[in-house]
């Protein structure tokens, strides 16, 4: 059974001070599920008297309200820092630990160490200040959305920059999520230098020399599911040249 939301899993350390007056972070990330691209995190001190409207879990907001929040959330802010963690440190670590990399960054670059940090989740970076974990916390704590929506905007930012580097991929459309326009043009061209090798969509499509579907269609294009027939029907296991990479 799934933890029900708000509900605190794990509070790591105590505050010290009166809860009046503590110095609380929200942190959040954001991309751990996509197929390419760094995942980010970012840490928010919100002020205590400055209310910042429409606050919430940034995927629940559209582009417009996110991009229009993250102007105010970085005016009104008390201190604020978003950091990431690279595609060659998901691949080496894993994405758990590379987000818990990029939070670890993010709180490590806020200007003061703050009393007390409040994490999205159930899982939690080793900090230099307590840690309490929240679920969905994104949408119940304003400093924790505040960051959600840092941190997404900011890792949208950098998946845009993508788009001219990488045209054949459509970075700036899915962000590296994994999209059927995404998965297409990943079988068809083959990864890049910022997908996630540790992740098996692009595993697969580092087969040597084989495209595993090649009748995938263009964007735009009807589908049909049934037209594509069984992948590991297009493998030799005597032929190495079909075979997968070590």
């Amino acid at each position: 059974m799934s933890p029900a939301p708000g509900r605190t899993r794990l509070v790591i350390g105590k505050p010290v001070g009166d809860s009046a007056t503590l110095v609380v972070c929200g942190v959040d990330e954001a991309g751990r599920g996509p197929l390419a691209g760094p995942v980010f995190a970012a840490a928010v001190i919100l002020p205590r008297r400055r209310r910042i409207r429409g606050l919430r879990d940034s995927k629940k907001l559209t582009p417009a309200e996110r991009d229009r929040l993250s102007i105010e959330i970085r005016a009104k802010a008390v201190a604020w820092a978003v950091a990431e963690a690279s595609v060659e440190e998901i691949d080496r670590l894993n994405i758990l630990q590379a987000t818990m990399l990029a939070m670890q960054r993010a709180v490590a670059l806020l200007p003061m160490t703050p009393c007390l940090a409040r994490v999205d989740g159930n899982r939690a970076p080793s900090l230099q200040c307590p840690v309490e974990t929240l679920i969905g916390g994104d949408d119940l704590d304003a400093s924790i959305s505040a960051a959600s929506i840092l941190a997404k905007t900011s890792r949208d930012r950098v998946m845009e920059g993508f788009e001219e580097r990488y045209p054949d991929y459509g970075f700036g459309r899915h962000k590296g999520y994994s999209t059927p326009d995404h998965l297409a043009a990943l079988d068809r061209h083959g990864p890049c230098d910022i997908h996630r090798r540790s992740f098996a969509p692009v595993r697969i499509a580092l087969l040597r020399g084989q495209s595993l579907f090649p009748d995938l269609p263009l964007p735009g294009q009807a589908f049909d599911p049934a037209a594509l027939g069984d992948p590991l029907d297009a493998f030799d296991p005597d032929d190495p040249a079909s075979s997968l990479p070590a």
